[in-house]
C-alpha cells in the first residue's frame, strides 16, 4: 500500500491597494483646489474695486509686461490703464460710498456717472435754484463742498489723473457784461479743483481744467435747461510710460565731439 501523499497548503497574499489605488488622493487635492477658488472669489466681491482690478490685473498679465493695475503711489512705474470693465466697478464702488453721505437723498438726482472713451466721467448736474454752487457764480455752496470733498478723498486713492470741466447754459449775462459763461465755467471748475486738491487729491493728480461756456450742451434740444450747468469730474484712463521711450527734447544720448576750427596764421 503507497504511503499517504502529504497535504500541501498554499497560501495566497492578497494586497488591496491595487483595488484602490491612489484616485482618491486626485479626487481630493480636486475638492481642495475647488473651494480655494471659492473662498478666493467670495472674499474679492467683499472688496474694493481697486483691489479686485488689481487681482484682475495679475491674472491677465502676471508677468507684468502689459496693461495692468497697481499701487496707489505715484510714479511713472505704478501708472496703468484701468479698463473699461475696471472703470464700471470704480463707479459702482462710488456710488455705493456716496449713499453713506447724510443729504445723498436731495443730492442723488443730479449726480450721473457715466463710462467712456476717455475714463470714468462724474456729472454734478445743477438745477434752477442751484445744487451744487450759488446761482450764477463761481462759489461752491455747502453740498457742493460736500460732495466734491467725499469725491476727492476716493479719487485720491487711485493713480489715474483727474481731469475737471465747467459748462454752463445757453444763457448770455446781460449786455456789455464782461464776465461771461467763458469765465464762470472756467471759475466753478477751478473752484472745484481747489477743494478737491485740499481734500485728498495729489498735488500732481489734476491734468487739466476745462472751461467750456455753454459750447457743449448736455441737453442741445434745451440750451437753457439748467442741467447744462454742471460740473464734470473725469478719472482719466492712464497709459503707462516707457523708460525707453526718448523724449522728442532730450538731447543726443552721444553727441559728437567738438572740433576746434584751426587758429589761422
Amino acid at each position: 500500500m503507497p504511503p499517504p501523499r502529504p497535504i500541501i497548503i498554499i497560501k495566497k497574499k492578497v494586497s488591496h491597494g491595487g483595488h484602490h489605488g491612489g484616485a482618491w488622493k486626485v479626487a481630493y487635492a480636486d475638492f481642495v483646489t475647488a473651494m480655494m477658488a471659492l473662498f478666493i472669489v467670495l472674499w474679492l466681491l467683499n472688496q474694493s474695486p481697486k483691489i479686485q482690478a488689481a487681482v484682475g490685473g495679475y491674472f491677465r498679465d502676471p508677468n507684468g509686461t502689459a496693461s495692468k493695475p497697481a499701487t496707489d503711489k505715484p510714479g511713472a512705474s505704478d501708472r496703468f490703464i484701468l479698463a473699461p470693465e475696471a472703470m464700471e466697478r470704480l463707479k459702482q464702488g462710488l456710488e455705493k460710498s456716496l449713499k453713506s453721505m447724510p443729504n445723498f437723498d436731495k443730492l442723488k438726482d443730479h449726480i450721473e456717472m457715466t463710462v467712456t472713451s476717455e475714463g470714468l466721467r462724474i456729472d454734478l448736474l445743477e438745477s434752477s435754484n442751484g445744487t451744487f454752487f450759488d446761482s450764477g457764480s463761481p462759489k461752491l455752496n455747502a453740498d457742493g463742498e460736500d460732495m466734491l470733498i467725499k469725491l476727492a478723498q476716493e479719487l485720491g486713492n487711485l493713480p489715474n489723473s483727474i481731469c475737471i470741466e465747467g459748462h454752463t447754459d445757453a444763457k448770455p449775462y446781460g449786455g456789455g457784461a464782461t464776465y461771461t459763461n467763458w469765465e464762470l465755467s472756467a471759475d466753478r471748475a477751478n473752484s472745484a479743483r481747489r477743494v478737491m486738491q485740499g481734500n485728498g487729491l495729489r498735488a500732481d493728480q489734476i491734468s487739466q481744467v476745462r472751461g467750456f461756456a455753454d459750447q457743449m450742451l448736455r441737453r442741445p434740444q434745451a440750451p437753457l435747461d439748467p442741467a447744462n450747468r454742471r460740473i464734470s469730474v473725469i478719472v482719466q484712463y492712464v497709459t503707462p510710460v516707457k523708460p525707453d521711450t526718448p523724449s522728442i527734447m532730450a538731447p543726443a544720448a552721444n553727441p559728437p565731439p567738438t572740433v576746434p576750427k584751426p587758429k589761422s596764421p
